[in-house]
């Protein structure tokens, strides 16, 4: 008898798993430009089976709400946290914290950027992001999906050999992506460091063994060595002429300028100045790059380059990505939906996810955020994020529907 109740018991637990998860709309961005009014989505296994104007009794309820494709952001350092004295720590080689401790903040970052809407990110990077990858995916630690590079390229990385070696180490010790530093940082200058030929081995090896290569560059001396060395992306490019972004566009490069991080900067000064190059100077550099960083993002908009949304974040940003989007539009001009659908299918595609991620579609991942208003008559509503699912599971639920 105990057995047969057992046995109840299991199917019915069973069952009860298999039952699809249907979500009632009544409009969706459905992150590829289109529109979506009245429908349901319904997910089973983590994924969204189907997309209809059915009538099936709703799990939740997010009509009045502005449903969309989780939010990607492709460049983050999440590792980067304040700590007890309220100063920038990056973690890691060189720092007198506990690694322990480095570990739980970063995954406190993790997860107050997926409380924010961000269902995924791409950490360039820091090795405790390999950990914190393997147990979010693992299902032991609430998350976003994580792609990290674990480590980055610099000029004094070595010669183009140690470079390429550089890179087959990084992909073995389970590295995503590869990240190098074509330039110096905004607060030197932004002038090329690495060599043609650094650069060409750093991107031609990532190539050769299969990964993309995003990669840190402001000047056009090092965007152009990075586009022609056959790179993936460029971030930043604060500095950037036209014949370069011409040439990015022409090679189908993706492009990701930052806003976020240089308010960032200014707004927890006190906490990063007099920390390496965090010096007057540089925060004056830092101050003059958010015009000139509207100037190139509409130049690279009127040539309809592949933009993707990337915000840099570090300490002081996680949790709040999503005023990437708003200085974008407010900043730079980027229409609502653009912006959308560069932190949506076009962040997914240039991550070799798009058939996974960044739409909502059949098939794809039942990544799904939720805001409270409509972000393309206001694009401060992504700042209201009331529902957060990844895979299928409901992270955050602050919406008036509740589940069954």
């Amino acid at each position: 008898m105990r057995r047969n109740v057992n046995l109840c018991l299991l199917l019915c637990a069973s069952w009860a798993m298999a039952q699809p998860v249907v979500l009632k709309t009544s409009t969706i961005l459905d992150g590829k430009g289109n529109v979506l009014k009245n429908r349901t989505i319904v997910i089973e296994d983590g994924k969204i089976s189907r997309i209809s104007g059915g009538a099936e009794k709703a799990s939740y309820d997010l009509t009045g709400l502005t449903v969309m494709p989780g939010w990607i952001d492709t460049h983050v350092h999440f590792a980067y946290h304040f700590d007890a004295n309220n100063r920038s720590e990056e973690g890691g080689a060189g720092s007198k914290e506990a690694p322990a401790l480095s570990a739980l903040y970063a995954e406190a970052n993790a997860y107050a950027t997926l409380m924010g809407g961000f269902t995924t990110i791409q950490s360039v990077g820091a090795e405790v992001d390999g950990p914190v990858r393997d147990l979010i995916n693992a299902g032991q630690l609430p998350g976003p999906r994580i792609i990290t590079s674990l480590r980055a390229i610099y000029k004094d990385t070595g010669t183009p050999e140690q470079i390429r070696a550089f890179v087959r180490k990084a992909k073995a010790d389970g590295a995503d992506v590869v990240k190098l530093f074509a330039t110096a940082s905004i607060r030197d200058g932004g002038a090329q460091t690495m060599s043609d030929d650094q650069i060409r081995a750093a991107c031609g090896e990532a190539t050769a063994v299969g990964l993309r290569s995003v990669v840190h560059a402001h000047a056009s001396s090092g965007a152009r060595a990075a586009v022609l060395a056959g790179c993936s992306s460029i971030e930043h490019g604060v500095l950037l002429d036209d014949e370069t972004l011409k040439l990015i566009a022409s090679h189908g490069v993706y492009f990701d300028p930052n806003f976020l991080v240089f308010h960032n900067y200014l707004e927890n000064k006190p906490k990063f100045l007099g920390i390496g190059n965090y010096t007057e100077e540089g925060f004056a550099y830092m101050q003059k790059a958010i015009p000139q960083m509207s100037d190139v993002l509409k130049r690279a908009m009127a040539l309809h380059m592949k933009i993707v949304l990337g915000t840099d974040a570090v300490a002081g940003s996680h949790g709040r990505n999503a005023e990437e989007f708003i200085y974008r539009v407010k900043d730079g001009g980027q229409p609502p939906m653009d912006a959308i659908i560069s932190g949506t299918s076009v962040a997914a595609e240039s991550l070799r996810l798009g058939d996974k991620i960044g739409s909502i579609a059949p098939n794809m991942a039942a990544d799904i955020v939720a805001v409270d208003g409509d972000p393309l008559k206001d694009i401060t509503a992504v700042r209201r994020v009331v529902f957060v699912m990844r895979n299928g599971k409901v992270y955050k639920n602050v919406a008036r529907g509740t589940s069954k």
